[in-house]
């Protein structure tokens, strides 16, 4: 069976793991041949005290697509966005993946909306209505975290049923599947929710809570996007052992980064996560947390 192959469009950083460079190594492990367009090439991330590097044009992408198609190896099955910096840049993305359907009418493109989390936006404002009216129709699979799903629907969540209704909203403006990567809620103290819903062909709510860890990372969220698209196509679309799959994988990163990295000065490079180290969670990953189906 031919390997399954996505173009993956994210950040990438020199030193670290964010973007490219936190999602590029699961998804070949778990099998996908991946094509890489980096849409901001930094020498790390933005959380250390400096960073240099180049931001890729809208006509560079442009230009990189038209020599895949030219040589007739832009067939994909899955389309992969992440951080994109600018609204021209976004807009480029539909094109592109325009150019990507007529190619395979069956792609499967996953976006994840990266532009902000806990409150703070760190995209350009602009790209906000592009997502909202333009690429959410487009994706039939949504990851964003909650702050980046009320921006989405203009909803303010406070409450499971507030959840339930943004990711309502998602399915009616046309994504199929849309898996809330993050959520804290007041009614689950010390606890992340995610929320998966499909509108598929066997519809389905799910929602697995996890033990909150005592630490921010970084890349976290597009190794979640990374692991999902590849147990989601392992698993023939079961959208609840992908989630449980994922979050185990995710989970075992997380905890191994906490666990090298107690003792030491808190700087960002001690937090960098533990990707190599953790090849065989993410291959075999432990299911601890089983994921709840709502009515």
């Amino acid at each position: 069976m031919e390997s399954p192959r996505v173009l993956s469009i994210q950040s990438h950083v020199v030193s670290g793991y964010v973007g490219n460079k936190s999602s590029v190594f699961p998804m070949q492990l778990l099998g996908f041949e991946v094509d890489i367009i980096n849409s901001v090439q930094f020498s790390n991330h933005t959380g250390y005290k400096s960073v240099k590097g180049q931001v890729l044009t809208e006509k560079e992408l442009s230009d990189l697509i038209l020599g895949l198609s030219e040589n007739d190896i832009d067939h994909y099955t899955h389309l992969l966005t992440g951080y994109i910096g600018s609204p021209s840049f976004l807009r480029e993305i539909i094109n592109l993946y325009k150019q990507v359907k007529s190619k395979n009418p069956d792609v499967i493109y996953v976006c994840d909306p990266v532009m902000g989390d806990n409150g703070k936006l760190y995209v350009p404002t602009e790209l906000i209505p592009i997502y909202k009216n333009s690429i959410v129709p487009l994706a039939d699979i949504l990851t964003p975290n909650l702050f980046e799903t009320e921006l989405l629907t203009d909803m303010k969540i406070n409450t499971v049923t507030d959840v339930w209704a943004a990711i309502k909203t998602l399915h009616e403006r046309g994504c199929k599947t849309v898996v809330i990567s993050s959520a804290e809620l007041a009614s689950a103290a010390n606890k992340l929710c995610i929320f998966g819903s499909s509108v598929k062909s066997t519809p389905v709510k799910l929602t697995l809570e996890v033990i909150k860890l005592p630490a921010l990372f970084t890349g976290s969220g597009d190794l979640f996007t990374a692991l999902l698209m590849s147990f989601l196509h392992i698993s023939n679309g079961n959208l609840k052992d992908s989630i449980e799959k994922t979050v185990a994988a995710l989970q075992a990163v997380l905890t191994r980064t906490l666990d090298q990295f107690r003792g030491k000065e808190l700087k960002p490079q001690n937090m960098e996560l533990k990707l190599i180290q953790s090849r065989d969670d993410i291959l075999n990953p432990k299911i601890v947390y089983r994921a709840t189906v709502e009515d």
